[in-house]
C-alpha cells in the first residue's frame, strides 16, 4: 500500500513541511514568542517559540502524517481499505499545515483575522469529506468507527457507518452555516462534535444488543 501511493505520500510531505519555507521567508518580521493557539473568541490562549511554531510544528505533523501512513498500510485488514480512503487520510495533514499556517503566520504578524471563522469552515468542510467516504469504508482496524460492536460484526460496521456518513455531512454543512451566519455562538460547536461521536456509538451498541435478545 505505502509503495503504491509513494508518490502521493512524498508529494503530502511536501505540502506538510511547506510553511517552514513561509517561515524561514517571513523569520526576521515574526516575534520571538508566537502565539499558536486562540479560544473561540479568537484571543491567543497558547504560544510557543519562534523556532518551534516555524520548524517544530510541521515536523511534528510531518511525523503524525508517516505514523498514520505506516499504521494504516499495516492494517490486518488493509485489503479491506480502498485506495482512495487511503488516498484521503494522506491529504488530511497537510491540509491542516496550510491552513494552521494561513492563521498562525498572518495573526502573528500583526494582521487582523477571524480565525474561529476560518476553523468553523475547515472542520465543516472536512466533515463533509469524511462523511461521504464513511458508508463506503469496510470493516478494518485503523480508519472508521472502530469500537467493539462494528469490529466484531461486518452488518454493524456497514450500518453504523452509513448513519455516520450522513451525519458527519449534514453536521459539517451546519458547521459551514454557522462559520457564514453566526447564527448561534461557537460553543455550539461542542454539542456538534458530541453527536457525531456519541451517536453512532450508540447506534452500533443498540444493533448488538438488538440481535442479542
Amino acid at each position: 500500500m505505502l509503495k503504491a501511493n509513494r508518490k502521493t505520500l512524498i508529494i503530502a510531505s511536501i505540502v506538510t513541511i511547506l510553511p517552514v519555507l513561509i517561515g524561514i521567508i517571513c523569520w526576521n518580521r515574526l516575534p520571538d514568542v508566537m502565539a499558536t493557539h486562540f479560544g473561540m473568541n479568537n484571543e491567543a490562549n497558547g504560544f510557543s517559540s519562534k523556532a518551534f511554531a516555524v520548524f517544530g510544528l510541521p515536523l511534528v505533523l510531518l511525523a503524525v502524517l508517516w505514523v498514520g501512513a505506516f499504521v494504516t498500510a499495516h492494517d490486518p485488514k488493509r485489503q479491506n481499505i480502498s485506495p482512495k480512503m487511503f488516498s484521503l487520510m494522506l491529504w488530511i495533514v497537510p491540509v491542516i499545515s496550510l491552513v494552521g499556517a494561513a492563521t498562525i503566520y498572518p495573526v502573528n504578524l500583526g494582521y487582523d483575522l477571524d480565525i474561529t471563522f476560518f476553523s468553523e469552515l475547515l472542520l465543516g468542510l472536512i466533515f463533509i469529506v469524511i462523511g461521504n467516504y464513511l458508508p463506503k469504508a469496510r470493516q478494518n482496524y485503523t480508519i472508521g468507527i472502530r469500537i467493539p460492536w462494528t469490529l466484531a460484526n461486518e452488518e454493524n460496521w456497514n450500518r453504523t457507518h452509513r448513519l455516520a456518513g450522513y451525519l458527519w455531512m449534514i453536521c459539517g454543512i451546519l458547521m459551514i452555516i454557522i462559520s457564514l451566519t453566526r447564527v448561534v455562538s461557537a460553543e455550539w460547536l461542542i454539542g456538534i462534535f458530541l453527536i457525531i461521536v456519541l451517536v453512532p456509538c450508540i447506534y452500533s451498541f443498540w444493533l448488538h444488543a438488538k440481535k442479542a435478545l
